[in-house]
């Protein structure tokens, strides 16, 4: 039988199968084997054990169109990033390597800033002017006051979306706000996976509509980048793309070279120079981090 991993809890996958329901499934030895772990999103094939208890083993995962490693999430098309616009204030370094990560796996991103009602329209076009180049579209809303949530709907219809930002930003709230109309096996659910009241800590596919999904993954706190080299960064700040021409030096890191066409953008005002500065915060990590792999 074939179904989808919407949830997984200390070895349990729990797995909807579109005409049967959800069962909760084991994964057999051999995936250990083979060193491959489930994810929730992933397609996969199991062998019912037991009807009436909808019980069954995951026996065949299906190829994955890509794969996250925090969170742990596989097979979506698009990143839903969640930060409040206040309380707690946003921490735009976190989000520039969130928007790093996402364009390094190429996974398109939404930037979402909830909590929205609690700024005034300077303090939001200020934000907004931060991250109106960065190629990800950015909204503010408010699920107090059910402001932007029919916009957000609309840049989710039709997609699996993986929702995931800092703790306290309101995105248990807007998941919450999203499948609300939603009639699903709400008992099944229920009864076989269970919610959490406050704190998300496992991944979950929520079925939001009924082409549209989305991922309520834990709150991160850090995030990392394995496999980017500091070299490359550049690359995945897409304001920079069009000033990198400019540079004299083939190869510029835009960090210490001399007349370099991005650093002449940020002194234009033509990049922001928030955006510039976690720039060169993340560079000087991955610089660290390639240091001590030699060592």
């Amino acid at each position: 039988m074939k179904g989808k991993i919407i949830k997984g809890i200390s070895g349990f996958y729990y797995v909807h199968a579109p005409e049967s329901g959800i069962y909760e499934c084991k994964a057999k030895g051999i995936f250990r084997n083979r060193k491959v772990k489930p994810l929730v999103g992933d397609n996969v094939e199991f062998v019912v054990t037991d009807e009436a208890d909808k019980e069954g083993n995951i026996v065949e995962i299906d190829v994955r169109k890509n794969e996250l490693i925090r969170p742990a999430v596989s097979n979506i098309d698009q990143a839903l990033l969640i930060f409040a616009a206040e309380d707690p204030v946003p921490n735009f370094n976190l989000l520039d390597r969130f928007l790093v990560m996402m364009k390094y796996q190429k996974i398109p991103v939404v930037v979402c800033f909830n909590k929205s009602d609690l700024i005034d329209e300077n303090e939001k076009k200020e934000i907004a002017s931060v991250y109106r180049e960065c190629g990800a579209p950015a909204l503010f809303t408010s699920v107090a006051k059910n402001v932007g949530m029919e916009r957000l709907k609309e840049l989710l219809k039709g997609k699996t979306s993986a929702a995931s930002g800092p703790s306290g930003v309101g995105k248990s709230s807007i998941v919450n706000f999203l499948q609300q109309n939603v009639c699903m096996e709400t008992g099944e659910i229920s009864k076989k996976i269970g919610r959490g009241k406050n704190t998300t800590r496992h991944s979950q596919l929520i079925h939001i509509e009924s082409d549209s999904y989305i991922m309520d993954t834990p709150g991160f706190g850090s995030l990392s980048i394995p496999g980017l080299l500091a070299e490359d960064l550049w690359n995945y700040y897409e304001e920079f793309l069009p000033y990198e021409p400019q540079c004299r030096f083939q190869g510029c890191s835009h960090i210490n070279e001399p007349e370099c066409g991005v650093k002449q953008a940020v002194l234009e005002g033509k990049i922001h120079s928030r955006r510039y500065e976690n720039y060169v915060s993340i560079y000087q990590e991955l610089k660290e981090n390639e240091k001590h792999e030699w060592r």
